[in-house]
């Protein structure tokens, strides 16, 4: 790579890897659980549906976002996308109601989420050719960073002023980031290329894809129950703990995970890799169900974390070498929807199971079986390779 182009890439590096270390912040959301409730008073399935809500949000326009990522530079589509994000966060923090919440913060803001981890992924991978898996594991890096970053800075504008402030100060550091970043890649001059969409598959490759589908599904689904209740499950069986250590540890091995996950994809079996991450999210959620209360609470979401870390790292990285990389990311766009729809499902179920029992047993065991259940359909799709060819 020409010196010029090196330089081309890191600026564009930079500019994708600032934007989405906050836009990770997104994760964080179960700091905001109590507070919520207590100001609207909520019940924890109303307002873990904010947190279901925007998940898919993020997931429809990092589906859809390509379709407008070549019609401006790259420089007014990161200004763009911050700004809208901006005015979600800041309209969510001068809500009177949780439907407000929901328009600004899982709408609004949950778009532009996707548009920006979405192109930041994407751009980075183009302006770094033969380095794209590099790249894109920086951006999802930086994304997983914000996770880790930001509970600590919203539990302390909570504790200040409550989810106002901290929706208000997020508006601020958005557009004071988008700033930062699109000056980056307007001296980058760096625009989004687009591909050429790939042929169809066969029928049996759909099929795989379709198993492939329920197995992603059923695996973040279990990681997502916890995530978007961490500082709650902490709450409950550890009461002494502030609640921003539970995100932060899970997004710490989520980070783990996630640089894991790929390079164990040219490592090990794959459907060894997909099916061993769903058994062991199953049971560290046993554990923490069983023994939680009296112990192994940090042990127990720091596997989880790890486990969700690697599988969403992993299933890009075993899909390329199922189908190929020139058709692996239409692939892979088909079966990331089973994210959004475990996104939408899994912090809903968990608000609904901890609202009848009081507590998160019955929550963390289900999601144990939605774990066990994505390790037997990965073993199924495998089997069926093996088998048929």
């Amino acid at each position: 790579m020409a010196r010029h182009d090196q330089s081309k890439a890191r600026l564009v590096l930079a500019a994708a890897s600032l934007l989405c270390a906050v836009l990770g912040s997104v994760h964080a959301f179960s700091v905001f659980l109590e507070p919520l409730e207590l100001a609207f008073s909520a019940s924890r399935s109303a307002v873990s549906f904010t947190y279901s809500l925007a998940l898919v949000t993020l997931t429809c326009t990092v589906l859809l976002g390509p379709r407008i990522f070549a019609r401006w530079s790259a420089a007014r589509l990161v200004l763009v996308t911050s700004a809208l994000a901006a005015f979600g966060t800041f309209l969510a923090g001068i809500a009177g109601s949780l439907p407000v919440i929901w328009l600004g913060y899982s709408l609004i803001f949950g778009a532009a989420n996707g548009i920006g981890y979405g192109f930041g992924l994407q751009i980075s991978a183009q302006v770094n050719p033969g380095r794209e898996g590099l790249a894109m594991g920086i951006v999802t890096a930086a994304y997983a960073l914000g996770a880790i970053v930001s509970p600590i800075l919203f539990a302390i504008a909570v504790d200040v002023s409550g989810f106002a402030l901290a929706m208000l100060a997020m508006s601020v550091v958005l557009i004071a980031t988008g700033s930062i970043s699109a000056t980056l890649m307007h001296r980058a001059k760096a625009w989004y290329k687009s591909s050429r969409p790939a042929a169809d598959s066969k029928p049996t490759a759909i099929r795989d894809q379709q198993l492939l589908w329920i197995g992603y599904f059923g695996a973040v689904l279990a990681g997502l129950m916890v995530l978007g209740h961490a500082a709650g499950i902490l709450a409950v069986l550890k009461p002494g703990l502030p609640g921003w250590t539970a995100a932060v540890v899970i997004s710490c091995t989520n980070l783990v995970g996630s640089l894991a996950g790929g390079r164990l994809a040219d490592k090990i079996p794959l459907g060894v890799l997909l099916s061993g991450l769903a058994i062991l999210t199953a049971l560290s959620l046993v554990g923490l169900a069983l023994i939680g209360p009296v112990g192994g609470v940090i042990v127990g979401l720091s596997l989880v974390g790890f486990a969700y870390g690697g599988t969403i790292a992993a299933y890009p990285a075993v899909i390329a070498k199922l189908f190929g990389t020139q058709d692996s990311a239409r692939v892979y766009g088909r079966v990331f929807t089973a994210w959004g729809a475990a996104g939408l499902l899994g912090p809903w179920l968990a608000g609904v199971l901890f609202d009848i029992s009081g507590t998160y047993h019955i929550a963390l065991l289900t999601a144990a079986g939605f774990g066990l259940f994505s390790a037997g359909v990965v073993t199924l799709v495998f089997r069926r390779r093996t088998v048929g060819g």
